[in-house]
């Protein structure tokens, strides 16, 4: 409240409402353990068909760009929505086209390759040394899902998540990079749809 009372005063606004400021207050830290809960769930907007198309597709997206920017790529953050994805990731620079090519490339190879998706539910001690990524590990509950999108021993993602998912990946279509922006120092965002 200080900061606050701080730059309002800095503007000429006199602050004299503090009751206000604490109801706001209450509601933002309400809306964002909301928002938290939601993080844990994929990112989803809702459970529509679109949106677990998309849900997958960022499981596809995050295996993409580990192998054409290595390992050190993570998930920083998701949105998706019926209309697209959209995924944070740490990066210095944005894709170059050779780059965003080689990522909707592989994501559209595994489209193409119908890939079975099926998870398994196992202790998060056994998921953590199967998963390749596992975002948010401290979290998880002592019994996990882990998702792996092809056959065994030949996946192309295997990741824990709580989420919807296809059953193959034949379901989602085309996939394509429409916007790259920066969100932050070292963090990139893509913005992608299914066609």
């Amino acid at each position: 409240m200080e900061l606050t009372e701080e730059i309002l005063q800095e503007k000429g606004i006199t602050f004299t409402d503090k009751a206000s400021f604490d109801l706001a207050e209450k509601e933002h830290q309400e809306k964002s353990r909301t928002a938290s809960a939601g993080l844990f769930k994929g990112g989803l907007a809702d459970t529509s068909e679109m949106s677990t198309k998309y849900h997958t597709a960022t499981h596809l997206l995050l295996a993409g760009l580990r192998s054409v920017l290595g390992d050190s790529v993570t998930q920083k953050g998701s949105n998706i929505t019926p209309e697209r994805l959209r995924f944070d990731f740490p990066a210095d620079q944005k894709l170059t086209e050779e780059q965003v090519k080689a990522v909707e490339d592989f994501v559209n190879d595994k489209i193409q390759q119908q890939l079975p998706v099926s998870f398994v539910e196992i202790p998060k001690e056994e998921a953590l040394k199967k998963a390749t990524y596992a975002a948010f590990s401290e979290k998880y509950p002592d019994i996990v899902k882990l998702y792996s999108i092809g056959e065994e021993g030949k996946e192309a993602s295997i990741e824990i998540c709580n989420g919807p998912h296809v059953e193959n990946t034949k379901e989602l279509g085309h996939f394509k990079i429409v916007k790259q922006e920066s969100v932050g120092a070292g963090i990139k965002r893509i913005k992608a749809i299914l066609e």
